[in-house]
């Protein structure tokens, strides 16, 4: 409180007039009693004390909660609004969702310190994010494959494909290397040693059928304007072309190696990756309501796989050499 202009401070004597005569009788001193210093300096303690307390807990400052920030896609999902209630019923953690809409930037915003996981990749992104960002990023947890289907609409199986046929797969790197590795696990193509998540067109040894490398948002259309036999489509696109199960005749394994890569993933810096609240995290999603809702939203493709983390970062350090083999 501010003192009013003139008025002399308590406990301090008043001061004599210059009007006044000089033998004015003065006021002596007040004096304070040493007892009654004590009291008041002691109540003020628990005044203020008080006051520090009402003011941390009306803002929220009394909380201990952990916050975690996790980088996705599809952060509307309502899997993700189950997912945050159990972490903060189960683990007494705050989530905090942060949505991309680009997926080139969940993980240098994580590299910065921006976020502390993302989940919006599978192992094999990340391998070539790492390869070319010169990152150390680090899988903690395994949610589910998404398989790639080959469809065809007038036959129902690869072998039924007759020799020459034109086969539709996407054009772009990541899933130009998984349409092909579908294809030879169908035995329409042989490919360079095997095959890897980074094979190309190129790398075709021996084909039955003749491959169409094409935009992945026109596999579909190719195959239901006749124009191919048959096609790799992804997910998003099959149910925008209302493409079903029943024209699916063949799709990769989701426990086999070649599927490994394409494993989706929650995310920490390298630092992180042994941190107990984030890896109960990265388990959490395998709570039977958060796997109903995921389900619910990719139209029942998912296979959920629990993978141990080491056994993901040994994954990941396979398909890394993959990546900076094919970039020689």
């Amino acid at each position: 409180m501010s003192e009013t202009p003139g008025t002399p401070i308590s406990g301090e004597p008043s001061q004599p007039s210059p009007n006044e005569p000089s033998n004015a009788p003065q006021l002596p001193p007040a004096r304070w009693n040493r007892r009654r210093i004590t009291w008041v300096a002691s109540a003020a303690v628990v005044v203020v004390a008080g006051l520090i307390v009402g003011l941390v807990l009306s803002s929220g400052g009394g909380s201990d909660k952990k916050t975690v920030s996790i980088g996705v896609t599809d952060a509307s999902e309502p899997y993700w609004k189950t997912f945050s209630a159990l972490a903060e019923k189960k683990l007494d953690v705050k989530v905090k969702l942060v949505n991309f809409n680009d997926y080139s930037q969940p993980n240098p915003a994580l590299k910065e310190k921006q976020l502390d996981l993302n989940e919006f990749q599978h192992i094999q992104y990340l391998a070539n994010y790492n390869v070319t960002a010169h990152d150390d990023l680090q899988p903690i947890g395994a949610t589910a494959v998404y398989p790639l289907p080959l469809y065809a609409l007038k036959y129902s199986s690869p072998a039924q494909l007759p020799a020459g046929a034109k086969v539709a797969i996407p054009n772009d790197a990541i899933n130009e290397a998984r349409g092909l590795l579908v294809l030879q696990a169908a035995k329409l193509l042989t490919l360079k040693d095997g095959g890897s998540a980074f094979s190309s067109t190129a790398d075709i040894l021996t084909h039955k059928v003749d491959v169409t490398a094409l935009d992945a948002s026109q596999t579909a259309g190719a195959l239901q304007s006749g124009s191919v036999a048959a096609a790799i489509v992804n997910n998003n696109y099959a149910t925008s072309a209302k493409l079903t199960q029943s024209h699916v005749v063949f799709q990769d394994d989701p426990a086999s190696a070649s599927a490994a890569p394409y494993v989706n993933i929650f995310t920490a810096r390298a630092a992180d990756q042994d941190n107990p609240t984030y890896l109960k995290l990265a388990a959490l999603y395998h709570d039977p309501s958060v796997e109903k809702g995921v389900q619910e939203a990719n139209g029942g493709t998912a296979v959920f796989r629990t993978v141990p983390a080491a056994q993901l970062r040994t994954e990941l350090a396979t398909v890394q050499k993959q990546a900076e083999a094919a970039k020689k």
